[in-house]
């Protein structure tokens, strides 16, 4: 959807490329790409011999979104008995047999990834960049910072001073500190900067009169099973 709402932007872009395959716009298909953009969690087998299929014509893989790039909020169930989510989300009696071993997994998780596009929803000026630099043969350049460092250079109050506790200080920044700037704590959709601040994250709970468990119980939403030296 992210995509769809660059409107007239996405015109240009499709002028410097031909898209041979898109499942949500067009029904043809192609069995060689260029570039291939691939979103959503892997959770199921069929799902990781689609993504073995596309990377094996892919010259260059993309995982779009944060259920792509870090296992997003599907990763949750991974924290408890599968048997037990299936029974909650299907009732006791439901016959789903691809689900009771399938733990959810990113796409680097299965699969080499060349870039990744972040976030939940992604940013559509980060998307566009990316696409752009890697049309032209050029790496795109995604932040190595926190959502603090935006935060700050947009002069935005900390919401550790407002009780929330934010997970500005070791997530990836690239979004502008858009929910901080709303007034809400970063929940951490772009998964954790590479080489995270642990120790001025400990700093900033010690400061607020907090324990580390604060901090993780928040983390949990995009974070869990999440390796903290995704790139």
């Amino acid at each position: 959807m992210q995509i769809v709402n660059l409107e007239e932007e996405i015109l240009d872009l499709l002028g410097g490329a031909d898209v041979v395959e898109w499942r949500e716009a067009m029904s043809e298909q192609s069995h060689d790409y260029d570039i291939a953009i691939i979103e959503g969690s892997v959770t199921m087998a069929e799902d990781e011999e689609r993504l073995w299929m596309i990377r094996g014509r892919a010259k260059i893989l993309v995982a779009l979104g944060a259920c792509a790039t870090i296992g997003g909020i599907n990763k949750l169930k991974n924290n408890f008995n599968l048997d037990e989510v299936k029974k909650c989300v299907y009732g006791k009696n439901a016959s789903m047999p691809h689900l009771e071993t399938s733990l959810t997994r990113a796409i680097d998780e299965v699969v080499k990834v060349d870039y990744k596009i972040h976030g939940c929803p992604i940013e559509k000026k980060e998307f566009t960049y990316v696409i752009r630099c890697l049309l032209m043969g050029k790496k795109p350049e995604i932040p190595q910072w926190p959502v603090c460092v935006e935060c700050k250079a947009k002069g935005n109050p900390c919401l550790w001073d407002y009780e929330q506790v934010c997970l500005g200080p070791i997530i990836r920044a690239g979004c502008d500190a858009r929910c901080p700037s709303s007034g809400f704590r970063c929940f951490g959709c772009r998964g954790y900067v590479d080489a995270p601040n642990v120790t001025a994250a400990k700093d900033v709970i010690e400061k607020y009169g907090l324990k580390v468990e604060d901090l993780k119980s928040k983390m949990v939403l995009f974070g869990s099973k999440q390796r903290p030296t995704d790139e």
